[in-house]
This record gives C-alpha cells, structure tokens and sequence, in this order.
C-alpha cells in the first residue's frame, strides 16, 4: 500500500516538475515585457492602429519608392485652345496722320470734326488758329498759321506790325484792304495767307500743312513703314479719282518714289513701281484689322484675306499662320465689330484629370499626380511628427527629471517656464512664424527645419511635467537610496535610474502625441503657413483645394489626403491607448 502511494507521488512530480527561482523558462513567463507585450496583442484597437501606422509608413516609403513619378512632376496634355488674336472693324472716325516737325493735339482734332461737321473752313485750339480744305469725301487737308502780322483798329484805320522781315508795306496794304472787306484769305506774292480776328485785333498766318485727316485705314507690306502725310494724300486724291469714274489704274509720286494705284471691292492696292516691276506696297480699306499683341505683324495678303471672309460672312476658316503652321480661325460679329480667335492645339498642364490607369487618384490643379503627392506628404508628415516627438521628449525628460530631482528652487524655476509654455497661443504663434517666414521668402528645407524645431520646443511642457511628477515619487524609493549610497553621480541617477523607470509613462504620452503633432502640422500647412512646394505635406495638399467649386467637383483631390491623415493618427491614438492599457499593472490578463 506504502509502495502504491509513493510511486503515485512519483508520477505526479514527473507530471508536474517544479521550477527553480532560477529556471530559464520560468523567467521568461514573468518577463515583464512579454506581458506588456501579450496584454497589447490581446487589444483588438491596439492591433489595428498598429496595422494602419504599418500600412501608412509602406504607403508612403515603400509606395514612393516603387512609383515612376517623382514627388514635384507635372504632367501636360494637348488640348485646342481659342485665344483672342484680332479685332476687326468698320472705321467710322478720322484718323490723322500728322506732318512730320508739327502737332496736332487731340484738343485740335475735336475743333476740327466740330468744323468739318458744320462745313468751317477755319477753326482754333489752344489759341492756334487752323484752315482746313476738303481735298475728296472724308478727306481734308489741316493747314496751321504761321503768324506773319498783326492789325489793331484804331478808328477807320488799322495799325499793322509786320513780323516777318521780308514782308513790306504793300503786303500791309493787302492786309488792310482784306480787314476791311471782311476776307478771310487774301493772296500776296503768290501765297495764301489767312487772317483771324480777335475782337479789335486781327492776325495774318500763312498756311503750312500739319495734317491730314481721312477715314480710310493705311497697312502697309513692312512693320517698319508708317503713314506718311504726303504719301496719304496723294493716295487719298488718286482713290477719289478712280472713284469717281476716272482711269482704273493711277499714278502718283511721293519722296521721289512712284506708286501705282488699283482699287478692289472698295480697297486701294498700291504697289511700288520699280522699271518693269510692282512691288507690293500698301492697302487702304475701312477695314481696321489690329492684333491683340503688339509684337504681332500681319501681312497685306492676310489682312486682305480677312477682309474677304468677313464681308463674306464666314464664321471659321483655316491659312497659314505667321510661324508656318496651318492654323484654325473663328470671326465672331457684334455690330460693325469683329473678334477673330484662333483655335491651336497647345500643350496644358493637365489640371483636376479624373482618376484612369495613369493617374490612379487623378491630378491636383498643378497638373501633378496625386497618388504620388500623397506617398511623399505621407513621408513628410510622419518624419516631422516624430522628429517633433524626440525633440520635446528630450527637452522634456530633461528638464523635468532635472527638476523632479533636485526639487526646491529648482523645481520652483523650472514649472514657472514650464507655466509661461504653457500659457503661450501656440497657433496664433505659428501662424505669426508662418507669415515672417512668407516674407523672407525662407527656403522651403529651411522653413520644414524651422516648423520642426518651433513645434519641439512649444510641445515639452507637458512631458516635462509626466517626468517630473514621476520622478518626485521614485526619489524617495530603497533603490535610489542605495543607488546614492554607492556614490553614483547625480546625472547618473537621474538617466540611468530613474528616467528609464517612467519610460513606459513616456512611450504612451509620446505615441499620444504624434497624431497631434501631425495635425497641427496639417492645420498650419492647411492654412499654407507650413510645408511648402515643391514639397508635399498631407496638409498643404488638401490646402491646393482653395475654393467651393474644386472642393465639391474634384473630392479625389483632397479626400484621400484626408482619410491619410485620419488613418494615421487614429493608428497612433489606438496604439497609444493599447500601450496605456499594456502598461497598466491592474489591467486583468
């Protein structure tokens, strides 16, 4: 019976060995961070936080990596664009071409049309007399006075001053007489003279030619010839002659050079003679045919051509274009007013293209690739949120374990700058900082530099506090007395033996943290005070969307920078509450 019982005990010790304190297997059960670890694994939110942070740093550094496009690459397409080339109309005004040495002000051209309308032959501006003689329909020829003498009455007699010394008494007797029959020209010596009357007093001028006003428009075969006064009204005399039923073909000469005048369809073809042959020279039509850009000349055969289709009526045609190529034209009529376009293939930023196989997520309004965007503002947000995250945990731990040590005034002096952080508007700051660095027109590295930096040192305090607050109740524990009876050095104690103790307190707050810092970085690159281009930030993408109509037409332009920012700090928040819960010693297993 003894025997049975022993070899039952026997077995039951076989079955069930005990371990020694020492055992290697029974270590490894307790290790305390294989039950942080099991009790995160044993977190569904925990889990899947980690498998989005997971799934957004291979998005956004294995996925730009993999993707043909590079982050600032713009994409163009060929589309037909109309563009405003010319205005066609009908003249209806004069137009004045003025004498080269003298000046025709506008002033004078308005006391002319009132004249030419009321049919005077004579007419002042600006105290400057005018004559003015019609030479043919719509074309008068504006003589300026040269003052020679002037005449004040006195009784039935005149004193007269003569101006010009070559004149002499005779000329002051024809003077007189043409005072006294109330003429408004006389003649002396073979020229003209007018004479003016202002009240008592009286002027002589001789007439000299300063310009020509006509309603025709002159286009000449070279950008370099412009209208010239003589040349214009020899034209103008030829054209009326060939109107009113004189010879088809005319000829005139001007500066020593002789021209050939046809007319077709109302329109004047003047060519240059030259022996045997005629040389194209200039049209004269009341057709003003101007491009819309001054760098831009036409040619007599286009003009012509234009002239053409619009009396024609037709509403679109093609002709080569100036640099050669076959170009497409529309005329469209607005009273006796005509805008010609011409319609070209040009090569556009491809702007808001709606996701295809090229473009996965489609284009943003500079013409790049979204997806790629999103894979390199993926990057950039996750390096600043956790270079922030080291930056003020350092600050942090340091200060705070500093002051959770030491205590006193120490203590005193660090949470008063810990309160005066606190109390400082950090995203009015930010975007303060923001707008000085828009100013100095701050390098775009730089500035992302800067925005790290700033975003440290405004997010310590709070660590600072956690590490503080830890410390001030491990101080007082056996081990740290006995760590500072062995005669370590203070610095020591507080890095190597109590900062790691409040290391699991800092991974929770820091994994907290990240998901703010990256979106506060998305509000300030949101507001366009942050990340700049030609770098992308999940937050300066969404700020490309600048107005309702994009924002409500292209969602696949800004939602998918959404849902990635989302995404990655509901993963960090999971995370950090997975390790909160992991960490906690009351958290049932």
């Amino acid at each position: 019976m003894n025997n049975d019982l022993k070899n039952k005990d026997t077995q039951e010790k076989n079955n069930n060995p005990q371990m020694a304190l020492d055992d290697e297997q029974r270590i490894k059960v307790l290790s305390p961070g294989m039950l942080v670890f099991k009790r995160f694994i044993r977190n569904k939110l925990a889990i899947t936080g980690s498998i989005f942070i997971v799934a957004m740093f291979i998005f956004s550094f294995v996925g730009g990596w993999l993707m043909p496009y590079r982050e600032s690459e713009t994409f163009k397409k060929e589309v037909e664009m109309s563009k405003d080339y010319a205005g066609i109309s009908i003249n209806k005004d004069y137009k004045f071409v003025i004498d080269e040495g003298y000046d025709f002000p506008l002033s004078a051209q308005a006391q002319f049309v009132q004249a030419a309308n009321k049919e005077d032959e004579v007419f002042s501006s600006l105290d400057i007399a005018y004559s003015q003689k019609k030479l043919a329909e719509d074309v008068h020829l504006i003589y300026g006075l040269q003052q020679v003498a002037s005449a004040t009455a006195l009784g039935g007699n005149y004193a007269i001053e003569l101006e010009d010394s070559t004149l002499n008494a005779d000329f002051s007797a024809a003077f007189s007489d043409a005072i006294s029959e109330g003429a408004a020209f006389f003649e002396f010596g073979g020229n003209e003279y007018v004479v003016s009357q202002e009240r008592k007093n009286y002027t002589a001028g001789v007439l000299q030619p300063v310009a020509l006003a006509l309603k025709n428009i002159y286009d000449y075969a070279s950008p370099e010839t412009s209208n010239n006064l003589d040349f214009c009204m020899k034209s103008e005399i030829a054209f009326a002659e060939i109107a009113s039923g004189g010879a088809a073909v005319q000829e005139f000469t001007s500066g020593g050079v002789k021209y050939q005048m046809t007319v077709e369809n109302d329109r004047a073809i003047i060519s240059e003679v030259k022996g045997d042959e005629l040389i194209e020279y200039a049209n004269a039509s009341r057709y003003l045919v101007q491009p819309i850009y001054a760098d831009v000349f036409f040619t007599l055969e286009f003009k012509t051509k234009v002239i053409e289709l619009v009396e024609a009526g037709v509403e679109e045609f093609t002709y080569d274009h100036i640099d050669g190529k076959l170009g497409t034209y529309t005329l469209h009529r607005s009273n006796d007013v005509w805008s010609m376009k011409w319609i070209e293939e040009t090569r556009v930023l491809d702007t808001f293209s709606f996701p295809d196989s090229v473009h996965p997520l489609g284009t943003d309004g500079n013409g790049m690739d979204v997806l790629t965007r999103l894979m390199y503002g993926g990057r950039i947000s996750l390096i600043i949120g956790f270079i922030v995250v080291i930056i003020e945990t350092f600050i942090g731990v340091v200060l705070g374990g500093i002051a959770g040590y030491f205590g006193k005034f120490v203590d005193n002096l660090i949470m008063r700058i810990v309160d005066i952080f606190n109390s400082i508007p950090s995203l009015p700051l930010l975007i303060i900082l923001g707008a000085m660095m828009d100013a100095q027109r701050v390098d775009p590295m730089v500035r992302m530099m800067y925005l790290m930096i700033i975003l440290g040192v405004l997010g310590w305090p709070g660590i600072a506090r956690l590490v503080r607050g830890q410390i001030l109740s491990l101080r007082e524990q056996e081990f740290m007395i006995a760590a500072e009876a062995t005669g370590i050095s203070v610095s020591k104690r507080i890095f190597k033996h109590l900062v790691p103790n409040v290391m699991p307190q800092l991974i929770v707050i820091s994994t907290l943290s990240l998901g703010g810092v990256i979106l506060t970085e998305s509000v300030i690159s949101f507001l366009g005070l942050g990340v700049k281009f030609p770098f992308a930030s999940w937050g300066n993408i969404i700020n490309a969307v600048s107005n309702v109509y994009v924002m409500t037409n292209y969602l696949f332009v800004w939602i998918p920078a959404g849902f990635c920012i989302l995404i990655t700090v509901l993963g960090f928040n999971f995370i950090g509450d997975g390790l909160r819960d992991a960490f906690d010693p009351k958290m049932k297993r």
